[in-house]
């Protein structure tokens, strides 16, 4: 098969769809590689070394496309990329559509197989390679709230673990899966008061286990979230489902009544973000601030931790990759049915359930998937 890498292109995107040794790997088991150039030198990676690896390094996004089969990304193609695909071509990146009416009009236009990373599944039901960047977003998602909490950036002027004599800052938590877990341990260790919400008394339990005590668990009703929200001096969203629009938890009313310069940082944003208020923002200009309460939504956040997030995502979707180049789409599709849950789009309609339904479009199962 021949496989593309396109530079991304989003604002402050510095990852890359391939590395060199992913790169290396799909030479070996004999498929074609072209790199866009420059697409690695935002995870240190050269031309030269994707040349090492057995790649072809082209000039332009064009000449991936025009070469390609299979286009690997990182993040959902922009209008100028979603421009250049054809109904031959496979994208698999992450798509995020439930939110994004306009890509996923674009990607139905456009007649190619989209497969998402983030709704493909594994034999217990979690979603594996989203599992990496939401450990990144999680341990990422506590260094940008200390951040806010500045005085100069809007924040109250607290920082989070305190000293002696001061109290530390109430963290809040919203979701226990991976993404909160890893926010839940880098607050922990920052000595901040930390409470986590989640509707998994299972999850609450192995949480609770899991660090000892050190934080404080909380089943998620309305009324009890909302006390904890007005409380606290940080709230991390971390809130999935997996390929719908994440709930909207925090209200616009409930801002007026949260502390000044208390801090909000929507880990869902890709989601269409869990806070009322929410709207993407990127690493050029990260926050926005509403009724004095700071708002922290880049929805590429592990962008910013580009070698890390480029190195663990592929270490996660590899094995994907090769499965899809060496039996073909269709057939890789169909000789794994967690593969076939990240299909989103194909042939023009929307094949994916969550996605259809919060777009409000048809739901088509394609005729040639027996996996599912």
């Amino acid at each position: 098969m021949r496989i593309g890498v396109p530079t991304e292109i989003k604002v402050r995107e510095y990852r890359v769809g391939l590395t060199p040794a992913s790169v290396g790997e799909l030479v070996l088991a004999g498929h074609e590689v072209a790199v866009e150039s420059g697409a690695g030198e935002g995870i240190g990676c050269s031309d030269e070394d994707y040349v090492s690896a057995g790649a072809v390094i082209v000039p332009t996004a064009q000449d991936v496309f025009d070469f390609a089969e299979m286009i690997v990304k990182v993040k959902e193609p922009q209008p100028s990329e979603t421009a250049m695909l054809k109904p031959h071509h496979t994208l698999f990146t992450y798509l995020h559509l439930a939110p994004d009416p306009v890509q996923a009009e674009g990607l139905r236009q456009s007649g190619c197989t989209a497969i998402a990373y983030e709704t493909v599944t594994d034999n217990e039901g979690r979603l594996p390679l989203l599992t990496p960047m939401s450990q990144v977003a999680g341990r990422m998602s506590v260094s940008v709230a200390a951040h806010c909490l500045q005085k100069s950036q809007g924040g109250r002027g607290l920082m989070l673990g305190g000293v002696p004599g001061v109290l530390p800052a109430k963290v809040v938590i919203i979701g226990g899966g991976v993404a909160g877990s890893h926010a839940a341990e880098m607050a922990i260790g920052a000595r901040a008061d930390v409470t986590v919400f989640d509707r998994s008394a299972k999850r609450l339990s192995e949480l609770d286990a899991q660090f000892a005590g050190a934080v404080k668990t909380a089943y998620s009703t309305q009324v009890a979230l909302d006390q904890a929200v007005l409380q606290a001096d940080v709230v991390i969203g971390a809130v999935l489902i997996p390929g719908a629009a994440a709930p909207k938890l925090v209200t616009r009313d409930m801002l007026k009544e949260m502390k000044d310069g208390a801090v909000l940082v929507d880990i869902a944003i890709d989601q269409g973000g869990c806070f009322e208020t929410s709207k993407a923002t990127t690493h050029n200009d990260p926050t926005f601030i509403i009724d004095g309460v700071v708002h922290y939504c880049v929805a590429n956040m592990p962008g910013a931790y580009s070698r890390t997030s480029a190195f663990a995502l592929n270490n996660a979707t590899l094995p994907f990759a090769l499965a899809i180049a060496n039996k073909g789409t269709r057939a890789a599709l169909n000789a794994d049915p967690h593969l076939a849950r990240g299909l989103n789009v194909a042939g023009g309609e929307i094949c994916c359930e969550p996605v259809a339904r919060d777009l409000k479009m048809p739901y088509v199962k394609p005729e040639w998937l027996t996996s599912i």
